[in-house]
């Protein structure tokens, strides 16, 4: 039951103790760069999809490996970024529901890092530092808080850096013109995709305003990978990239509708490129089963330190690279002013998905979401009864308490087996199920618990408000498709 990956980076000693140890010195460490992006999905090159275009990406790949089978913990971007920086899952340490801020700071793996004489660069404010956590990191968690690409040298070796990127936010795909342009400025005209050509996948509904987006989506990445290029030529300007473990990957899956805040593929699976000169082998392909819990004690056996025992993720690169688990785990849980909670099994072939709320619809009317052209038009088409049987299935009144997934066969995940007479197949729903009910117990899964409760009980800081009761609108959140 323990994970790799992942993403954002850095570091601190627990809330409640306020100080760090003083750094040891530490000689021939490699340097860590964690090269992070927003809500995409492996839709890159060197992943084969036909409408990507990003060089400087596949060029790393090509230096390095590219997982396959790479997961968040996740689909949402403060959950995920909490477990990664953690290395403990969400729902154990109570910071489940987005946007929450209920804990205090819990131990982060730059602690360790810091005790193993790396320098911590994160800068301060902005995208290229997110610290979206869904809690607050300490005072004096980071050695390094500018920018360190404007002033890379402050890059102490052996350092561990972050580098985020956040012109792929799902909120990019739905920009204004202006704002568009200036995110895709030093696209050639060539890179500006078709509209009419991007692929779709089958539960979308084929309208203008749905290809538009798709669109800008693609383009976003190619701007992405501008800027990826611009970091790593930085690297080797510096005459660093020969001593630099450079990480690649994405906080969840793609920010479009039916991805992000879902735990299927389309909200869990992420890019994650490793470039690890001498050690990882030039052009390698991983299709073991990793997850952004992976990262923190990755990176902390990398830097030579003892993984401490809360981390539940594996240790997935290096000499002591340990066996990749048979299934990950996920979950869903408030996003924003909407309650409904979730939870996933992926194992290498299928996905089992277990709905505590059958009786809700999947697609519940979210402010934030909802601004999306594509949730417009395909809510609307919804209304009208004008969708197919496959991009009516999320609008139906009620959710099926299972759902298992053939992701060699169905890998838009459409295709709901666990009501399948096949003895197969109910098999492996029972086994997926047995594993399910298992993690939760073992992780003291706290999404059973409402907030207010976990506040009573002391485990999470009182601080929870009536924000987002008071952001709910009214809206008929039942669509009428049976």
């Amino acid at each position: 039951m323990r994970h790799l990956l992942s993403g954002l980076v850095t570091t601190v000693a627990i809330a409640a103790q306020g100080a760090y140890a003083p750094r040891s010195v530490a000689a021939d460490k490699p340097n860590i760069v964690f090269l992070t992006c927003e809500d995409i999905s492996p839709n890159l090159g060197c992943y084969g999809d036909p409408d990507a275009i990003t060089p400087n990406l596949d060029k790393l790949a090509a230096q390095g490996a590219r997982f396959t089978r790479a997961f968040t913990h996740a689909p949402v971007c403060a959950p995920s970024r909490s477990g990664l920086i953690t290395g403990q899952y969400p729902t154990t340490l109570g910071s489940h529901h987005m946007r929450s801020k209920l804990v205090a700071a819990p131990p982060m793996y730059t602690e360790y890092l810091r005790k193993a004489g790396y320098t911590i660069c994160w800068p301060a404010g902005g995208g290229i530092g997110k610290t979206d956590f869904n809690f607050d990191p300490p005072k004096g968690w980071a050695d390094v808080t500018d920018d360190w690409t404007k002033k890379p040298e402050v890059l102490k070796e052996p350092f561990f850096a972050v580098y985020n990127m956040v012109v792929t936010h799902e909120s990019q795909a739905r920009a204004p013109d202006a704002a568009y342009k200036k995110n895709v400025a030093r696209l050639k005209p060539d890179q500006i995709r078709d509209r009419a050509k991007v692929s779709l996948p089958p539960y979308y509904p084929d309208t203008p305003a749905v290809r538009e987006c798709v669109g800008k989506y693609h383009d976003n990445i190619t701007a992405m990978d501008y800027t990826a290029g611009d970091v790593l030529k930085l690297l080797d300007d510096r005459k660093l990239a020969d001593n630099t473990i450079v990480v690649f990957f994405g906080d969840h899956g793609w920010g479009l509708s039916r991805g992000k805040r879902w735990p299927y593929d389309s909200g869990l699976r992420v890019p994650l490129i490793v470039r690890w000169p001498g050690k990882v082998k030039p052009g390698s392909v991983r299709d073991d089963l990793v997850c952004f819990l992976d990262l923190a004690p990755t990176v902390i056996s990398i830097a030579g330190g003892s993984v401490p025992p809360q981390m539940v993720g594996r240790v997935a690169l290096g000499e002591k690279t340990q066996p990749a688990p048979k299934y990950l785990f996920a979950a869903r849980d408030r996003m924003d002013e909407t309650y409904d909670r979730v939870r996933s099994v992926r194992g290498e072939r299928y996905r089992y998905v277990r709905n505590f709320n059958p009786e809700l619809p999947y697609f519940q009317y979210i402010n934030y979401m909802d601004e999306m052209p594509i949730m417009k038009d395909w809510r609307k088409l919804a209304f009208e009864g004008k969708l197919n049987d496959t991009q009516k299935l999320f609008w139906s009144r009620t959710k099926p308490k299972e759902e298992l997934y053939d992701l060699e066969k169905d890998p838009y995940e459409v295709n709901n087996l666990a009501g399948a007479e096949s003895a197969e197949i109910q098999k492996v729903r029972k086994e997926m199920s047995d594993a399910l009910d298992k993690w939760v117990v073992d992780t003291k899964d706290l999404g059973e618990v409402p907030e207010k409760e976990l506040i009573k009980r002391g485990v999470v800081k009182d601080v929870l408000s009536t924000e987002y009761d008071a952001r709910v609108k009214l809206h008929p959140n039942t669509p009428p498709v049976p």
